[in-house]
Protein backbone atom coordinates (compact mmCIF):
# COMPACT_ATOMS: atom_id res chain seq x y z
CA UNK A 1 0.00 0.00 0.00
CA UNK A 2 1.15 3.51 -0.69
CA UNK A 3 0.34 6.61 1.33
CA UNK A 4 1.50 10.18 0.93
CA UNK A 5 3.49 11.14 4.03
CA UNK A 6 4.39 14.83 4.20
CA UNK A 7 4.10 14.97 0.42
CA UNK A 8 6.25 11.92 -0.34
CA UNK A 9 5.20 8.40 -1.32
CA UNK A 10 5.63 5.98 1.60
CA UNK A 11 4.99 2.24 1.52
CA UNK A 12 3.11 0.50 4.32
CA UNK A 13 2.33 -3.22 4.51
CA UNK A 14 -1.21 -2.86 5.85
CA UNK A 15 -3.67 -0.34 7.24
CA UNK A 16 -2.58 0.98 10.64
CA UNK A 17 -3.38 3.59 13.24
CA UNK A 18 -1.64 6.96 13.29
CA UNK A 19 0.09 5.81 16.51
CA UNK A 20 1.53 2.78 14.70
CA UNK A 21 2.67 4.92 11.77
CA UNK A 22 4.37 7.39 14.11
CA UNK A 23 6.24 4.53 15.80
CA UNK A 24 7.37 3.25 12.41
CA UNK A 25 8.75 6.58 11.26
CA UNK A 26 10.51 7.35 14.55
CA UNK A 27 8.08 9.86 16.04
CA UNK A 28 6.49 7.59 18.64
CA UNK A 29 6.16 9.38 21.96
CA UNK A 30 7.31 12.72 20.55
CA UNK A 31 5.03 15.76 20.64
CA UNK A 32 3.46 16.17 17.23
CA UNK A 33 0.25 17.01 15.43
CA UNK A 34 -1.25 15.18 12.50
CA UNK A 35 -3.67 15.33 9.64
CA UNK A 36 -5.15 12.45 7.64
CA UNK A 37 -6.87 13.22 4.34
CA UNK A 38 -7.01 16.92 5.19
CA UNK A 39 -8.71 16.29 8.55
CA UNK A 40 -6.91 17.26 11.77
CA UNK A 41 -6.32 14.34 14.12
CA UNK A 42 -5.92 15.12 17.80
CA UNK A 43 -3.08 13.29 19.58
CA UNK A 44 -5.69 11.66 21.83
CA UNK A 45 -7.18 10.07 18.66
CA UNK A 46 -3.89 8.75 17.21
CA UNK A 47 -4.73 5.28 18.56
CA UNK A 48 -8.03 5.06 16.67
CA UNK A 49 -7.49 7.14 13.52
CA UNK A 50 -6.46 4.87 10.65
CA UNK A 51 -4.17 5.24 7.66
CA UNK A 52 -4.71 3.03 4.63
CA UNK A 53 -3.88 2.79 0.93
CA UNK A 54 -4.06 6.24 -0.67
CA UNK A 55 -4.23 8.20 2.60
CA UNK A 56 -2.63 11.63 2.64
CA UNK A 57 -0.86 12.13 5.97
CA UNK A 58 0.87 15.22 7.31
CA UNK A 59 2.90 15.04 10.52
CA UNK A 60 4.48 18.05 12.19
CA UNK A 61 6.69 17.70 15.24
CA UNK A 62 6.82 20.34 17.91
CA UNK A 63 10.15 21.75 19.05
CA UNK A 64 11.07 24.29 21.67
CA UNK A 65 13.53 27.02 21.00
CA UNK A 66 13.83 30.42 19.52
Amino acid sequence: MTIQLNGNAHEIAAAMTVDELLERIGFGGKPCVGEVDEQAVSPRDFGTATVSDGSRVEVVTLAAGG
